[in-house]
């Protein structure tokens, strides 16, 4: 399938039209302030071109500008050593294609460089947008002394853009998906999962901003994915896509039984207003003695979901219901593949030290309930969202069943009710299961697979046990920094092949 980007590039005197498909840059039009459009069609694809004609195999380091006797525009100008370049100029389209000039219409005249001289000019380096493997270059000011001229250095991909799946479709896929869209744009990115929302794992969690520590993971590492997702849906929180992406601002407490150790958890600053519970507050919760009060953030997974799945869809991310049964499977159509599959990587990649952690939960209809309320357990809570409450909960370790358990409702229900009496009220009572990929650290990490001298590029980001949503954003940024990785590693292997 071809690859297609547009650079649409306008300055006062005129307009310059480049489309990229596959490895070759096509000049699909350029006009002047008092002339037609004109449409031109060059293959770079193996040349290296000068700017005064068709200079096949030139590897000047001063090309020759159109209608400039001797050197090049600039001391920096010319071909872009290991690459494919050429000079595109107004007026000589074709030649810098390294073609012959065409003529518009049977009655026009052949397309002619500009009379006047160029003068000298050092090129400034554009970084966006940016083409795969190459760069884009534009005349300053006064690079030319003919009215309207302008000048792009466009250098041709090293490699065509390369293409990551990404396998799994919960909150850390799509998430990591759109962070690799939004961070390697040169990338064709692709979503493959057996499930989409709502039968995700996402979908069943409550989706609250309140970090669980991974034992295995640097303290300093999880607050920095905490600060980072929190940053990222608070900024949701305050546009006009709130509600639409299900994610919303809730104040509350958490309470215990006894003073904890650390009254003071690693994620205090980062959530809005942290304190302790005054006395008067307390006594809403006569069997605990010590409570923290604090503003979150909480997710409405289903809603949230939709809303990536546009946005992945709105960068061009394509979406494949498809099985995957080993990573191998993908090496003959991705360069690079990113693990997203929480629970289902226990199978998939054969790792031991992920297990489940099984989740019950009651999505209640209890619309009057304003205040999250949390037992510093971990066992019993209370999450109102948008449209719903979610009572919860359970952790039943190396449990894999999906089944709901109707004592482990009424116990939820009771416990919760303990909490929060007004919630015998609550009507429409739904029970959902599911499998918490948990691990003594998330696994994010890069890996090479290989068969036969043949080798895959993977992505590991999974084992976020209960904690996904608190840091699914950090956790999806790395991962795409991991990709860029790789995508540099392809590219130089791509050079050092051609040398």
């Amino acid at each position: 399938m071809a690859i297609l980007r547009q650079l649409q590039k306008h300055s006062e005197h005129n307009q310059l039209l480049v489309r990229e498909e596959k490895r070759q840059y096509i000049l699909l039009g350029t006009a002047g302030p008092h002339e037609p459009p004109r449409v031109h069609r060059g293959n770079l694809q193996g040349k290296k071109l000068s700017a005064g004609g068709e200079g096949h195999g030139s590897s000047s380091a001063n090309a020759r500008l159109p209608g400039s006797p001797g050197r090049g525009a600039s001391a920096g100008g010319g071909l872009c050593p290991g690459t494919n370049s050429s000079f595109i100029s107004r007026g000589t389209p074709s030649q810098a294609l390294g073609e012959r000039p065409r003529r518009r219409g049977a009655a026009g005249s052949p397309l002619r460089p500009p009379t006047a001289p160029a003068t000298r000019s050092v090129l400034s380096h554009s970084a966006s947008p940016r083409f795969p493997g190459g760069r884009l270059f534009q005349a300053g000011p006064g690079a030319f002394s003919s009215p309207g001229a302008s000048l792009l250095w466009l250098c041709t991909p090293e490699m065509a853009a390369p293409k990551v799946a990404v396998v799994g479709a919960g909150v850390i896929g799509l998430s990591t998906a759109l962070c690799i869209a939004e961070t390697c744009p040169s990338c064709s990115v692709m979503v493959l999962s057996d499930q989409f929302s709502p039968n995700t794992t996402s979908d069943v969690a409550a989706g609250m901003l309140i970090p669980h520590t991974y034992p295995g993971t640097p303290i300093h590492v999880q607050k920095q994915w905490f600060k980072e997702t929190f940053t990222y849906l608070f900024a949701i929180s305050n546009s006009a896509e709130a509600s639409e992406a299900g994610i919303h601002l809730v104040s509350g407490w958490q309470v215990f039984k006894n003073t904890p150790k650390e009254e003071l958890p690693f994620w205090s600053d980062v959530v809005l207003g942290f304190r302790p519970m005054s006395e008067a507050e307390l006594q809403k919760f006569p069997q605990h003695r010590f409570g923290q009060a604090f503003t979150t953030l909480k997710c409405d997974c289903p809603p949230y979901l939709l809303w990536l799945e546009k946005r992945l869809k709105a960068t061009g991310v394509q979406m494949y219901t498809r099985k995957v049964a080993d990573l191998w499977e993908l090496h003959s159509e991705y360069n690079i593949v990113v693990n997203c599959t929480g629970i289902g990587a226990h199978q998939l990649v054969g790792d031991e030290k992920l297990f489940p952690v099984r989740g019950q939960v009651l999505k209640v209809h209890a619309p009057w309930v304003k205040n999250f309320i949390r037992d510093g357990d971990g066992l019993t809570y209370i999450y109102p969202g948008i449209h719903r409450v979610t009572l919860g909960g359970t952790r039943e370790k190396e449990s894999w069943s999906l089944s709901p358990d109707p004592g482990a409702t009424k116990g939820i229900f009771d416990r919760c009710c303990s909490l929060e009496p007004s919630l015998r009220g609550a009507q429409d009572i739904k029970v959902k299961v599911g499998l918490r990929p948990s691990r003594q650290c998330v696994r994010l990490q890069r890996e090479v697979l290989s068969q036969g001298g043949v080798k895959l590029l993977v992505v590991h980001n999974y084992g976020h046990g209960a904690g996904g949503f608190s840091v699914h954003r950090g956790t999806a940024k790395e991962a795409a920094r991991l990709v860029g990785e790789c995508i540099a590693a392809l590219q130089g292997s791509s050079s050092r092949a051609k040398l």
